[in-house]
This record gives structure tokens, sequence and C-alpha cells, in this order.
């Protein structure tokens, strides 16, 4: 048996800064934001369950999620300011701080990595100026260094604005940051053109866009799907749960189950030898 052994990369970060910015929205902002919301929470029997989404549209107004935005969803779902908090502070995908245009993240998890990740993940971070985290000076891009695109088919991946860029190289990640900055972005691999951070933050809102639909799964991860239809092969038929005793006088009456009794352990025998390296044998093992 070959032992490889594979020197990886760090890992991300967790998001460090605490949200900040605004306190507070301006009327005309408040308004419109209370609109689009309104629309958000006719989707729920129950108000709560539509945080997530509010959330996405308060980052669609700044780039991020700031107390004023907080304030917002939590006015809106009749929340605390606390409750609203702990969860935009859990999920990664809600930024704390000012996010460029583009948010592109390289994936380094375990088939990534096997493939090229922390080199891209390197060559990107020189070529920009920028590391993880940090946006360039033209407020183009945000880099991020992500732990999984959940799409190990096409690894390494980058994501741009959570948009698939399949099987990247370093020198291919570079062509598209340069891309990006230059405002032609290259189109995804996979998926609707490119929108604009904001524009992507309205669509995980639910919000209706004029992007389009995007474009289904690519060929590597249907690849075991085709393969099982060439060959006829099905999965077994859903026979359903066993059938349960229709009462408990149909059950089957328990076996009875000799009863053992713990004994209890045998004092220490005098006659017995201390083990040697004990406080026994060895004083300087003895403990302050």
């Amino acid at each position: 048996m070959t032992l490889v052994d594979l020197a990886l990369g760090p890992r991300p970060d967790e998001p460090g800064p605490p949200l900040h910015g605004p306190a507070a929205y301006p009327h005309d902002v408040e308004t419109r934001l209370a609109a689009d919301a309104a629309a958000i929470l006719a989707r729920y029997p129950q108000p709560r369950s539509a945080l997530l989404p509010l959330l996405h549209l308060v980052q669609a107004e700044d780039g991020y999620v700031t107390t004023a935005g907080i304030r917002f969803c939590a006015a809106q779902l009749n929340l605390t300011d606390a409750e609203v908090s702990a969860v935009a502070t859990f999920y990664s995908m809600y930024r704390r701080t000012p996010t460029g245009t583009y948010l592109l993240g390289v994936c380094t998890n375990t088939l990534c990595a096997v493939m090229g990740g922390d080199a891209i993940l390197a060559t990107l971070e020189e070529h920009l100026g920028i590391g993880p985290g940090e946006t360039t000076g033209d407020g183009a891009i945000t880099l991020e260094h992500l732990e999984c695109n959940a799409a190990c088919d096409y690894a390494p991946v980058i994501m741009v604005n959570w948009q698939f860029y399949d099987n990247q190289t370093p020198s291919s990640a570079t062509a598209l940051a340069d891309s990006l900055r230059s405002g032609t972005p290259a189109p995804p691999t996979r998926g609707t053109p490119l929108p604009t951070f904001t524009t992507t933050c309205r669509v995980l809102a639910g919000l209706p866009t004029d992007l389009g639909e995007g474009t289904g799964p690519g060929p590597a991860t249907l690849a075991g799907l085709r393969i099982a239809d060439r060959h006829d092969m099905t999965a077994p038929p859903d026979t359903g749960p066993a059938t349960e005793p229709s009462s408990s006088a149909d059950a089957p009456e328990p076996e009875a189950v000799e009863s053992v009794r713990d004994e209890p352990a045998p004092a220490p025998s005098a006659t017995v030898p201390a083990e040697p390296g004990t406080e026994e044998t060895d004083p300087s093992t003895t403990g302050d």
C-alpha cells in the first residue's frame, strides 16, 4: 500500500467583525424594503420562517447585513435584535463587512485541495493583492476562502456570487478575476448570466428578477444516472415500513431474561505488588 502525504493549506477563518453599519434606514428605503418584505412574508404561514430571505433582502441593500438590517428584520417578524443577530452571524452567506460587486469564493476542501484548490487561492491572493475576507481597492472583488462548493464532481471549483466556475486552474482563475474587474465577467459554467452580489441577494430572497432560468446539472453530475440507464439498472422497489402488530394483544410476549447483578470489585490485596512507575514505587510521580 502506498501512503500519500498531502500538505493542505489552512482552513477558512471564521468571520470575525461584529455587525455594524447604519443603525437605521432612511424613510424611503424602509418603505421600499417593507413592500418587498410583505411579498416575502405572504409566502410563509409563520412569519418568523421568513427570516432567512429577509436577511438576504437587507443584505441586497448595502452589500452586507447592517445594524439597520437587523432591526428591520426584527421589527417585521416581531423578534428581538438578538434573535435576528444570532441567525445572521451563524451563516457565512450573510456578510458582516461591505462586499464587492463580485464575491469570489475558492474551495480548498478535500477534493478541490487534491486537484489544486490551495494553489488557486494562493495565486488569486497574489494576483489581486488581497487575502480572504478582503476587497480590492476598486470594489470589484471580495475574496472568500470556502470549505465546500457542493460541486466535487467539477473540482476544483470557484464560485462567483454563488455561480459555478468548474475545473479551474491558477491561470483560468486569474483570467476570471481580470474579467470581473474589467466589467465584462466571463459567463458561469452553469447557471444564469452572472449577476452582481446585491442582485444575487434579491434572488435568494425569492424576489423576481430578469435573469431567467439557469441550466441543469452537467455531464459529470449525471454520469452515474446515464450508466444506470444504459444497463437498465433500477433501484429496488420501496416495500414500505414493516407491518406493525395491530394491537398490543397481537404483540409477542417478551422473553424472560435472567437478571444478573454486578458483583462489587474485590478489595486490593496486600500480596499483589504495586505496578512500577506509580506513586507506590516511584515518589517522583506524586502530584503536587
